[in-house]
């Protein structure tokens, strides 16, 4: 197992502030799918970012959220 390190934007497409953060996860070598790394990071992170600035009155679907992979490596 190989841990990565990705540098990613998130914007959620009601509140007009956007995420810029890094994540690490754990995966055998090999290629990077990105697709499956933006819903990782959209379940474990995002959501909670956009959580938390929107308060608990204000549900966050996964689907609201929108992320770019900028920049991934072995970390």
């Amino acid at each position: 197992m190989t841990t990565y390190i990705a540098q990613y934007r998130a914007q959620h497409r009601i509140i007009q502030i956007e995420e810029h953060s890094c994540f690490t996860w754990r995966q055998e070598s090999g290629e990077i799918d990105i697709e499956m790394l933006s819903g990782k990071i959209k379940r474990e992170s995002s959501s909670h970012f956009f959580q938390l600035i929107g308060g608990q009155n204000y549900p966050i679907a996964s689907e609201d959220i929108e992320v770019e992979i900028v920049h991934t490596q072995p970390f």
